[in-house]
């Protein structure tokens, strides 16, 4: 054991729209045609020859490899049928109308479906993460047992719901409990993925600075909902994964809102501010930070040396590598750079959890079974014991978070405008 096994708990991936043709329903494939041949790539990452890492097995088998990776969770990146941008960006808008809602699903079930294939072309090696809409929750509570048992590990992408979507903005709404419940009962994660949460306003330059300023309170939004909604209390088997939202946030948030729980509660030795006679705190038994505890997960996606440094109150055993393969900002192909930055002398069984083993547990994962690749593959423990040297590494490395204000001389960090997160 001279290597670690890695599993990035964030990549990316999905179809062509060639490819998505073959699972689309066939009462749909005239819409389907129309549709694609008015479609229009928005984004830098799905043309020309890296395109295909989306959906090419063996490449992307093989680039991973090379980047120290043997295993992924694979979020949704390309547009799915009948969508105009990925539905990170648009399944959160209003629908227009019945049939605008039955061609999104039959869009997000092709994409399902197609995922569902390409991770069973390397067994045991990615756990899928599927879409759902949540303008209708039973189709969506359907989708969820027809996932679990086509073997998409991954969990289910929670869309946003913020003002205007045409759907209840607030996740305590007793709306939701039915996908609350299916997903607690069938052992399927819930992810948060960053950027998947906010409005847009507007396609001009203004609108994306502020777009991309406001991205991580809507991804806390998301999380203070979950919890102080009372979410995780009416389900303590469901499990919530934070991913690519940072995790320098969580400390102050937890400290914030703990505080908010001792001063509203109205009952034991609480002298309470609650606006009235009564408060929603009163009915969470626990602070909120004990939840956090139970039942949620950062994915720390290209995590920072700085990051590192709070591992312990964000907890060890919360936290998830990913690499963010294959978009822009990733950091691929200097992973095993990335990893020796971020854990330098941090001891091997805390790497363990934080490379693969909580990724293991949340998404299913074998890791005896991947344990002869990380062996051939992965980055040794003395190198990242050891860390290395920034200064050998190319200028473009510098375009990955997981560098940040530690190269000189390098290119900056893109921020774009893809998967509707401005990357």
């Amino acid at each position: 054991m001279d290597r670690y096994t890695v599993i990035s708990a964030d990549c990316h991936g999905g179809g062509s729209i060639e490819q998505y043709r073959d699972y689309v329903d066939p009462d749909l494939l005239d819409e389907f045609d129309n549709w694609a041949a008015a479609f229009v790539n928005p984004y830098q990452d799905l043309s020309g020859t890296n395109a295909s890492r989306n959906w090419d097995s063996s490449r992307r088998l093989s680039e991973l490899e090379a980047d120290g990776i043997v295993a992924e969770v694979i979020f949704p990146n390309t547009v799915p049928p009948f969508f105009t941008t990925s539905a990170l960006a648009s399944s959160q808008s209003a629908v227009a109308d019945t049939e605008d809602l039955r061609r999104r699903w039959a869009g997000l079930k092709a994409h399902n479906r197609w995922l569902a294939e390409f991770c069973q072309e390397a067994p045991g090696r990615r756990a899928g993460v599927f879409q759902v809409m949540l303008h209708d929750i039973d189709a969506a509570v359907a989708e969820v047992k027809w996932a679990r048992e086509a073997g998409l590990t991954g969990g289910v992408l929670l869309p946003g719901a913020p003002p205007g979507s045409g759907v209840p903005p607030l996740y305590h709404h007793s709306y939701y409990d039915r996908l609350w419940e299916v997903c607690a009962d069938l052992n399927v994660p819930v992810n948060c993925h960053g950027g998947g949460a906010g409005p847009r306003t507007g396609t001009g330059p203004l609108d994306r600075m502020f777009f991309l300023l406001d991205l991580r309170w809507w991804d806390i939004n998301r999380f203070r909902q979950l919890v102080l909604g009372g979410v995780l209390e009416r389900h303590p088997n469901l499990r919530a994964v934070f991913t690519e939202s940072g995790v320098g946030w969580i400390p102050k948030e937890l400290w914030e809102m703990d505080g908010l729980y001792a001063s509203m509660r109205t009952t034991g030795d609480s002298h309470g501010v609650a606006f009235d006679a009564e408060s929603g705190m009163d009915d969470l038994p626990m602070a909120p930070s004990k939840y956090w505890r139970r039942q949620c997960y950062a994915g720390a996606t290209f995590i920072h040396p700085t990051e590192t440094a709070i591992r312990h109150r964000v907890g060890v055993d919360k936290l998830l590598w990913g690499s963010d393969y294959p978009h822009l900002e990733a950091s691929y192909p200097y992973s095993k750079a990335a990893i020796q930055t971020a854990l330098k002398g941090v001891p091997a069984t805390e790497c363990e959890q934080i490379l693969a083993g909580n990724a293991a547990r949340i998404y299913g994962f074998d890791l005896e079974r991947l344990r002869p690749l990380g062996e051939k593959f992965g980055p040794s423990r003395l190198e990242v014991a050891e860390g290395i040297d920034l200064t050998t590494l190319p200028a473009d490395a510098a375009d990955c978070p997981a560098f940040a204000g530690l190269m000189h001389g390098g290119a900056t960090v893109r921020m774009g405008d893809n998967r509707g997160k401005g990357k």
